[in-house]
């Protein structure tokens, strides 16, 4: 990477305090990874934007806000820049209601307002990528559940594995999901509307804020669908989109929780000083999770090309 290039990244950890959904590991999974990326990568902190839940933040982790940071990253952007979004929090999966399409369901992450954030289907991370500038890379680390459709049309390089460990009670587990049930439910008490279709709820309570995907009517989601570029984004799901993550907490010891996924990939990074590529990043931190005995399959989506380049581009050294 020539000197002079930017190194952008955007972090979110949401915990949902307080709540029934609440979450343990995921505040403390973008923390860590702030230090991986100013220690070992080099990044100016002040071009870390951290977005947590945490009690007191001055900006929480809402639709509106992810969203808001994703796109000034993007707008930041220039030929050869690296930008980096690393997710840790609930995940969900939302019945398609493509018509003239075979039934799917579209995965989306969950902002800590609820106001979804899409991936497959066109959407709100496709629109993202799309926008990059040539030679640019934009590398997305989610550690949530379903997350392994986050940028659509992404070629699958490390995908399902059907291998199933046996569980060590070392840490308690929770699954980062909320049932698309629930969150129908949470959204219906907010627009006291009588419908089970989510869309009708997020585009009466966030308005403008609210996906594209619920915004555009059907025959301009297929003008969109032409337009899409396959190659330009790089994600490392923290599970397949059939699976569940995890949010460890430890039984012994008062450690600290963490997501499995995120505490996975940082283990990777720092007991391997040597650039990695995105392929071995990912299939070293699911050998660390089968050797935990999580049962999660982290997969990779990109180019070939992709792959095989370092994750974040090779590591800068001390002059």
């Amino acid at each position: 990477m020539e000197k002079g290039n930017k190194k952008l990244a955007l972090l979110v950890g949401c915990n949902y305090p307080n709540t029934r959904n609440e979450l343990h590991g995921c505040i403390n999974d973008v923390l860590e990874m702030r230090q991986v990326l100013v220690n070992r990568f080099r990044f100016d902190p002040n071009q870390i934007e951290l977005l947590t839940d945490a009690p007191g933040s001055s900006v929480m982790p809402t639709g509106a806000n992810i969203k808001g940071a994703l796109d000034k990253m993007v707008s930041k952007a220039e030929d050869g820049d690296v930008l980096f979004f690393h997710y840790s929090g609930h995940g969900t999966r939302i019945p398609s209601r493509q018509p003239g399409r075979p039934f799917r369901q579209d995965e989306a992450i969950v902002p800590c307002d609820f106001n979804l954030i899409t991936g497959t289907y066109y959407v709100d991370f496709r629109q993202i990528v799309n926008r990059l500038p040539k030679g640019a890379s934009f590398t997305i680390l989610s550690d949530s559940c379903h997350s392994g459709g986050l940028i659509d049309k992404e070629k699958e390089q490390i995908g399902p594995s059907s291998i199933i460990q046996e569980s060590q009670k070392l840490c308690s587990s929770k699954p980062k999901t909320i049932p698309f049930q629930s969150i129908l439910e949470h959204l219906s008490s907010l627009t006291s509307i009588n419908t089970s279709d989510i869309g009708t709820h997020l585009l009466e309570y966030f308005g403008a804020d609210a996906s594209i995907r619920f915004r555009l009517a059907p025959h301009q989601e297929s003008e969109l669908f032409e337009f899409l570029k396959p190659d330009e984004g790089i994600l490392l799901s923290g599970c397949q989109a059939n699976e569940t993550s995890a949010d460890m907490s430890p039984i012994e010891g008062g450690g600290k929780a963490y997501g499995a996924f995120s505490n996975a990939v940082q283990i990777v990074l720092k007991e391997h000083s040597d650039p990695l590529s995105n392929r071995e990043v990912v299939m070293m931190a699911r050998k660390i999770l089968q050797e935990q005995h999580v049962e999660q399959h982290p997969c990779l989506y990109c180019s070939d090309e992709n792959a095989d380049a370092c994750f974040l581009l090779q590591p800068e050294t001390e002059s």
